[in-house]
């Protein structure tokens, strides 16, 4: 009894949505802007779109920007707001027997 009252006491001091802490994007899938409409958004600015998926209830786009970088942009469903913009590593394209630093001979 003693162990099921500590277990609730512990869970009680904790948000109800800690569980869901890692999730970006709380937006009932009803709401979302279809995959054509995000495909529209990276066109309008010179992205070229190598994959759209959903990642933490978000839109994820991987592609290249107009000077041929490498991007990974994080778009809302609904807004379609650009949430987070990163640079990826061109790096990683490379197969990892060839990566500077790596010694696997």
């Amino acid at each position: 009894m003693k162990r099921t009252l500590t277990i609730l006491g512990i869970l009680a001091v904790f948000p109800a949505n800690a569980a869901l802490a890692d999730d970006d994007c709380f937006v009932p899938m009803a709401d979302w802007q279809p995959r054509d409409a995000v495909a529209r958004l990276a066109e309008a600015n010179g992205w070229t779109v190598r994959r759209i998926k959903i990642d933490d209830g978000c839109y994820e786009i991987d592609g290249r920007d107009a000077s041929g970088r490498r991007i990974e942009v994080t778009v809302h469903p609904a807004t379609l707001q650009v949430i987070e913009f990163e640079y990826e590593d061109d790096d990683d394209d490379r197969p990892r027997q060839n990566r500077k630093g790596d010694d696997h001979d």
